[in-house]
């Protein structure tokens, strides 16, 4: 069986929670999501993908740029954009964006890339299989 190559989008980080094990001390899980309008739809979160040294400075973003906290998560300012490989899409009724990710990560956090230049919803439900 072949392995396809994974599809990625350009989202923005929205929120943080910490991580287990090793990583409990540092905000490594994190939820993104992809422009609907002016508004940041989540449309998956990812636990992986970046390195340990990229793992401090995201866990810094985070304390930096909290907005918001529920219990142990984080509101982020929307200002960090990353690109997320994911390896195929349903519909869903369970996320309000409609769609799920199957196994996100984070191929690339974007500190160049403007927040505003991230992927649109559409642009995902476009790659969702079609509906037989």
């Amino acid at each position: 069986k072949w392995k396809r190559d994974a599809m990625t989008v350009d989202a923005v980080l929205m929120y943080a929670q910490r991580g287990h094990g090793k990583r409990s001390g540092f905000y490594s899980d994190f939820t993104f999501g992809l422009w609907d309008g002016d508004m940041l739809v989540p449309v998956g979160k990812a636990y992986s993908g970046f390195t340990d040294e990229e793992l401090l400075r995201l866990d810094r973003f985070v304390r930096n740029n909290t907005t918001e906290r529920f219990g142990p998560v984080r509101s982020l300012a929307p200002k960090l954009a990353v690109e997320v490989a994911f390896e195929g899409l349903n519909r869903s009724t369970r996320h309000k964006s409609g769609v799920a990710m199957r196994f996100p990560r984070i191929a690339r956090i974007r500190w160049d890339k403007p927040v505003e230049e991230a992927d649109v919803l559409d642009t995902l439900k476009a790659l969702l299989p079609l509906e037989t």
